[in-house]
This record gives C-alpha cells, sequence and structure tokens, in this order.
C-alpha cells in the first residue's frame, strides 16, 4: 500500500489592489510531487459581480434576507465598502460595510452580511475579508466600525463589547454587538445607541 501525504503552505500578500493569499499544496505520490496553487484576491466589487453576489449570499443564509439587504443598500448608495474575496477567478466570499449612526450623530460603518461559500471556509478568507474592509473603512474616513457577530471570533479583530463604551443596538445584541476603534480618538463614547441603515428593516 502506499500512502500519500500532502503538505500545504500559506502565503499572504498586501498590493494596492487587495489582499492576496496563495494556497499551495503538494502531494507526494511516490518520486513525484504534484503541487496545487490556489490564489485569493480580496477586492471591491464591481458592476459585473452583482448577481454572483446576490447568488453567493443566497446559499450562504437560509433565506435571501441578505441578498435583497445588500441590493436595496446598493440601490440606496449605501455601500462605502463592498469587496469579494476572488479565487482564480472565481467569487468566494463577500462583505459589506454600510453606514451607522449613533443617537448623538456620530458617524460610523456596520460590518455585515459576511459570507463565504461552504467549500472556501476555513481557509482564513472570511477574515481576509474583514482586515481588508477595516483597512478600506479607514482609508474612506470613517473612524469606527460595529458588528452583530461572534466576540470569541472578531475580538481577534479588535472588536469588543460596544457596552464597554457606553453604545448599544437596536437589536438586543448584548455583547454579541461590538465595537472597534479605527483610527484614533475617533470612537464615540456614551452615545447611546447606534442604528443601522433603513434597509435592515428587510431583515425583520
Amino acid at each position: 500500500m502506499t500512502i500519500r501525504q500532502r503538505r500545504c503552505w500559506v502565503a499572504v500578500t498586501w498590493l494596492p489592489s487587495g489582499w492576496i493569499i496563495a494556497l499551495e499544496c503538494a502531494t507526494d505520490r511516490g518520486s513525484q510531487m504534484e503541487k496545487l496553487v490556489v490564489m485569493t484576491i480580496v477586492r471591491p466589487e464591481r458592476p459585473g459581480d452583482v448577481s454572483v453576489i446576490r447568488d453567493l449570499l443566497a446559499s450562504c443564509f437560509p433565506t435571501n434576507g441578505e441578498a435583497r439587504l445588500v441590493d436595496a443598500l446598493r440601490g440606496a448608495d449605501r455601500l462605502p465598502v463592498s469587496l469579494v474575496a476572488d479565487v482564480d477567478g472565481v467569487i468566494v466570499g463577500y462583505v459589506a460595510f454600510s453606514p451607522v449612526s449613533s443617537a448623538k450623530g456620530a458617524k460610523g460603518v456596520g460590518l455585515g452580511p459576511i459570507a463565504v461559500a461552504d467549500q472556501h471556509r476555513c481557509q482564513g478568507i472570511a477574515g481576509m475579508l474583514v482586515r481588508e474592509g477595516m483597512r478600506a473603512c479607514r482609508k474612506a474616513g470613517f473612524s469606527w466600525a460595529v458588528v452583530l457577530g461572534e466576540p470569541a471570533y472578531y475580538s481577534r479583530f479588535g472588536f469588543h463589547p460596544a457596552s464597554d463604551c457606553g453604545l448599544a443596538d437596536e437589536y438586543g445584541g448584548g455583547d454579541a454587538f461590538q465595537v472597534v476603534e479605527l483610527s484614533p480618538g475617533g470612537l464615540p463614547v456614551d452615545d447611546g445607541v447606534v442604528r443601522y441603515a433603513s434597509e435592515f428593516a428587510l431583515l425583520e
């Protein structure tokens, strides 16, 4: 019996066009080595991506609510940052950042929805989308961001409970409602309820 071993290496590089991740796997077939190199690029969405993004979101969530939400945000020009993960020309991941505002008028962005195709999960793609999205938001002039999500996951990107600095959400998210400062001194404190764009009513 021949035992075949697979070894994989990951290299991550940032270019002005976005993050590139190279996954190289080599399978030992006796004296031969077969190599597979997969390139992932995180980039802004393009007009031709819209229908693919819609299908991806519909496949990753129980309903098409998130797909309709993103379409509505795009139509209202409320997607300041909208990124895709492109693997060898195929879109396998997506993240949106849309405007939010505090009760006292501070303007920030909300992360979500975020989605990665089933067969491409656990490869670091979601993390790439989050990091590049935060970088793009900072470059666009936003100084803080919020997310409703799993604290154990989002804490690795610097998010922490928004209640720590006197912020709350309109959905009763508790500790799942988190905030991160994107630029020094930009985080609002004791600003009350943070509201998402009106299009989020489509998810109710």
